[in-house]
């Protein structure tokens, strides 16, 4: 059997405080995770029930809004606010809900709540593809570079004020 020195035991020992530290720190974040993701009615989230979205108060004036607009019968949040495919829904759903419940928690939102430029984007393009004939037309008297935008004349088509 061989011999273990002093510092070898030192050296195990201070490895083993190491990860023992590590697995409670895991261990806790694992836990609050849990927990925020439960009080905070995560699971409703990976739905298309657009009553998810109120589940923060600072949503209520865009989620009434829907409610009384034209596109209320014909599309809901995910329709509009997240790409098609799987992949692309739910990636844009974790980011989002990422910075919205960060946000959230801090503070930092302005009163009116403003769509980022990546959103934007994911937008265009839902007006884009459940709009196609009527935009098809449109589209082929504009330039590319000319940044014909839906939501800069039609603002308030999904959330009327």
């Amino acid at each position: 059997m061989p011999k273990l020195s002093l510092t070898a035991l030192r050296g195990r020992s201070s490895r083993s405080a190491a990860i023992s530290v590590l697995a409670l720190l895991a261990g806790v974040l694992f836990g609050v995770g849990l927990f925020t993701f439960g009080y905070a009615r995560g699971a409703s989230y990976l739905t298309d029930d657009p009553a998810a979205c109120v589940n923060c108060h600072v949503m209520r004036e865009e989620y009434e809004g829907w409610m009384k607009a034209s596109h209320r019968k014909a599309a809901v949040c995910n329709d509009c606010h997240t790409p098609s495919g799987f992949f692309g829904k739910y990636s844009t759903k974790a980011q989002n809900g990422f910075w919205h419940s960060f946000y959230f928690t801090t503070g930092w939102f302005p009163d009116h709540i403003r769509l980022r430029p990546r959103n934007v984007a994911v937008t265009e393009q839902a007006c884009l593809k459940c709009h196609a004939a009527i935009t098809e037309g449109i589209q082929a008297t504009r330039r590319h570079d000319e940044g014909l935008s839906c939501i800069s004349c039609h603002s308030d088509v999904g959330h009327a004020n």
